[in-house]
């Protein structure tokens, strides 16, 4: 009998669509009522069921709607997105979504996903150019060799850096940029696949799951609950101090016993493989020239570029896409590589990140069975209920799991919060707790779920190097549980400070 192989994360994500399809024949839809603000008119738009209406844009509207959130904060643009509006939820008609919905939802969400599917295509590109040059392989044997017997380093610096960058700006999809550059590396210094794959995705989850000053979470949902967003950031300084330290650990004596015993590796089996893809290959014949260590300022200058352009300049999708695109054409031409031979290498090299491209468009159209079936605010509402009548203790861990639980079907983490923080952060004032704790519990039940969610990046990261959300599972729990009881510690402690 031939062993039964775990499915492909493209197969995985059409039976959780199509699970997610089912679902809107028994959850009944409902919708919240919403409300936008209108910076040419300066107003605001309450949209319900029946009628769509223009209010004044001063804080009394906000505060006779139940709203506690500060009017500049619409007004300064922190609040982009329509927000929720407390105590107007309804049911509305059935919307099922069927067998022509669900088949049409990853095309739609392919279209949806426009932005970061043409981000990840160019990266390809710019991958295939750079090893076309041979600088990257001569770079790698270089650095192997510099950090021969220290290669440990490698983790520390790679998973901390990452997580500075998701706690500051949310650095999260642009991850995917990095795992074919650091791969090889990583294998050059006698690390399994796993090592360089927990280092990036790992420090990207701890980071978000602590946003300090990440706008698309920490920001973004204080301003949604009606607080400073500086409210509680000495505690989530601490968390991501505390939390990166377990992770960079946990990662450190993963990669030790795979470099003493290669045998110990998860993915043993497909050390060949991965190697032979990645190219793992000191190559030692070829001299670190001029022109080969300006190719290499040029790819790394890109990555800075991008970091820099989304932190301070607002830059999103285009920009950075448009970052990688002009750093292969110079790439190409300080390489003298023929036009013919450009555009066959960098269409070869986006081709190699099609499959990933197409995870992201289905994981899209999960959200999107979601909208059209309108049970998102079903969902929503219902989880508000269950909190009544508990203490503070059982109320702030509740909120970590619902917020864990809702982040499979809203894996925005600031459509999580627009939609959210106003109807759950007014429960805290019930209970008696402050409301940067419901921001804490949304940041860490989202970001501790993100670790595992197939709906998230997850799988799009698993499918670029190679190794199966099966394995991935197996690395990652014992560590997702250790973060998970230390989280509840933490929040438990501190609603009773």
């Amino acid at each position: 009998m031939k062993k039964i192989k775990f499915p492909t994360a493209q197969t995985i994500l059409i039976i959780i669509a199509g699970l997610v399809a089912i679902l809107t024949w028994f959850v009944p839809s409902g919708k919240y009522d919403s409300l936008a603000y209108n910076p040419s008119s300066n107003t605001f738009t309450q949209t319900s069921l029946e009628q769509t209406t223009q209010l004044e844009a001063t804080q009394e509207t906000l505060n006779t709607l139940g709203i506690k959130i500060p009017l500049e904060k619409f007004i300064s643009g922190d609040i982009w997105k329509p927000i929720s509006i407390p105590n107007t939820y309804q049911q509305v008609e059935a919307k099922p979504q069927g067998i022509i919905s669900f088949i049409k939802s990853p095309i739609k969400g392919i279209i949806e996903g426009a932005d970061i599917i043409f981000l990840v295509l160019i990266i390809g590109g710019l991958i295939g150019i750079i090893n076309y040059t041979s600088a990257f392989d001569t770079g790698i044997s270089w650095l192997a060799n510099t950090l021969k017997g220290y290669e440990f380093i490698l983790i520390i610096l790679v998973t901390s850096l990452i997580a500075v960058g998701g706690t500051t700006f949310g650095l999260a999809e642009e991850t995917i940029a990095f795992y074919p550059i650091l791969i090889p590396i990583f294998l050059a210094a006698k690390y399994d696949a796993m090592v360089p794959l927990a280092c990036i995705y790992i420090g990207s989850c701890i980071g978000t799951m602590c946003s300090t000053t990440n706008p698309f979470s920490a920001i973004i949902a204080s301003d949604a609950a009606g607080i400073n967003w500086t409210t509680g950031i000495t505690g989530r300084f601490i968390m991501l101090f505390l939390g990166t330290l377990i992770c960079i650990l946990y990662i450190i004596r993963y990669a030790q016993r795979v470099k003493k015993d290669p045998t110990k590796s998860i993915i043993y089996d497909q050390k060949e493989a991965i190697e032979k893809h990645f190219g793992n290959s000191t190559n030692a014949s070829i001299k670190l020239t001029f022109r080969l260590r300006l190719i290499l300022i040029i790819f790394m200058s890109c990555f800075v570029v991008m970091i820099y352009g989304v932190s301070q300049l607002d830059w999103w999708f285009v920009e950075m896409t448009v970052t990688f695109l002009v750093g292969a054409i110079a790439i190409g031409i300080i390489g003298k590589i023929k036009e013919h031979t450009f555009v066959d290498v960098f269409v070869k090299g986006a081709g190699d990140l099609l499959g990933v491209a197409i995870i992201i468009g289905i994981a899209r159209g999960i959200t999107i069975i979601m909208n059209d079936g309108q049970i998102s605010d079903t969902l929503l509402y219902y989880a508000s209920n269950t909190t009544n009548g508990m203490n503070k203790g059982v109320f702030i861990n509740a909120m970590l799991y619902i917020y864990g639980g809702l982040s499979f079907f809203i894996p925005s983490s600031s459509g999580m919060a627009v939609l959210t923080m106003p109807i759950l952060s007014p429960l805290a004032d019930g209970v008696g707790i402050g409301r940067e704790m419901i921001v804490n519990a949304y940041q860490y039940g989202m970001g501790l779920f993100a670790f595992i969610n197939p709906t998230g990046l997850i799988l799009a990261s698993l499918a670029i190097v190679k190794v199966g959300y099966n394995k991935w599972l197996k690395f990652v729990i014992p560590l997702v549980i250790i973060l998970l009881i230390f989280t509840m510690l933490v929040l438990t402690i501190s609603v009773y400070l």
